[in-house]
């Protein structure tokens, strides 16, 4: 009771601003005056009128981490919604472009044409690849067989160079 004598004698005695500060501290005591108490700082405050009415409330003063936590918040929240409105926008691009299922079907296989020739073009390629292979190895095999020791007397048969090379990049064509 004496608290709320006070409190409302505080209120009458208020400046001509006519607003007053109340809050209650960690250890229970109410603090009043017409500039925020210095001991509400870490607790929620009220701002209140002439008439004792509530004006507002006004949070504590958040601590360095708490702030950093908010801001992590507000940093998270901002991405996401950047995030669905691109996604929406791809959407609504993706509707506007095509009238049906139907249309998105055909631009797909008309898409996928060229590809499917690359892809043939390309195994015809790698036939052609493999046989020319096939016909070099077939001509180191000549030169493998027919070598002879220099004990013999005979001059030792080497590959030309061109044979190895061509085979060498033959190989490197079909890794590639």
């Amino acid at each position: 009771m004496k608290i709320e004598k006070l409190l409302f004698l505080s209120l009458l005695l208020a400046t001509s601003a006519g607003a007053a500060y109340k809050c209650v501290d960690e250890k229970g005591l109410t603090h009043v005056g017409d500039t925020p108490p210095a001991n509400c700082a870490t607790v929620m405050m009220q701002e209140l009128s002439r008439g004792g009415a509530v004006l507002r409330n006004i949070e504590p003063t958040p601590t360095a981490e708490q702030l950093k936590v908010r801001m992590d918040e507000a940093a998270g929240r901002k991405e996401a919604m950047k995030a669905a409105a691109d996604q929406k926008r791809k959407d609504e691009a993706l509707l506007n472009t095509f009238s049906g299922e139907r249309e998105f079907d055909v631009v797909r296989d008309r898409n996928i044409e060229p590809l499917k020739g690359r892809i043939v073009s390309a195994q015809e390629r790698i036939k052609a690849v493999e046989k020319r292979q096939k016909e070099l190895e077939d001509e180191m095999e000549f030169y493998k067989a027919g070598k002879r020791t220099k004990a013999a007397g005979s001059k030792e048969r080497e590959a030309p160079f061109i044979l190895t090379s061509e085979l060498s990049r033959i190989t490197a064509e079909k890794a590639t």
